[in-house]
């Protein structure tokens, strides 16, 4: 019975040693400050000499999920970043692509108009009333060298 006793004594100072787990940091003085709380998130990471073995029940540990980080990277940050960057390049290729087939219709259009300008037909217009006016041999000229133009812009 008397061993059981003592047996019963060890284990309860061995279960209050675990609850007397303590941190241990410098301040910024230089001297040592003894707690059953985690230091200030102000303290640096090389000024804590010792932590709890096992966490207390209550505890906020200092780098958990609540604590503000102070330094590093924060992965959901790049992650939407990188996400907006890729939404960027993404308009930009679309963008490029409707740029490409534009200048492709256009050197379609323009070519089908060369063609029917070097065909030597007589062409006609509307001009500003509306009203058809037939192309000469100036009007044909500045035609061609803007249909020209466009060709030499586009059909690259």
């Amino acid at each position: 019975m008397r061993n059981i006793r003592y047996l019963l004594a060890a284990l309860a100072c061995l279960v209050s040693l675990q609850a007397a787990a303590h941190w241990q940091w410098l301040d910024k003085d230089g001297r040592k400050v003894f707690s059953d709380r985690p230091p200030p998130p102000d303290v640096a990471e090389k000024d804590i000499l010792q932590r709890p073995a096992v966490p207390i029940a209550g505890a906020v540990p200092s780098t958990g999920a609540s604590a503000p980080r102070l330094g590093g990277v924060d992965k959901e940050l790049m992650d939407r970043k990188k996400r907006v960057e890729e939404l960027e390049i993404a308009k930009r290729r679309a963008e490029g692509e409707k740029v490409a087939t534009s200048k492709v219709e256009n050197c379609a259009r323009a070519k089908r108009a060369k063609a029917s300008l070097d065909s030597g037909r007589t062409l006609a217009r509307s001009n500003d009333k509306g009203e058809p006016e037939v192309l000469d041999a100036a009007a044909r000229a500045a035609e061609l060298s803007r249909i020209q133009d466009i060709i030499e812009a586009d059909c690259n």
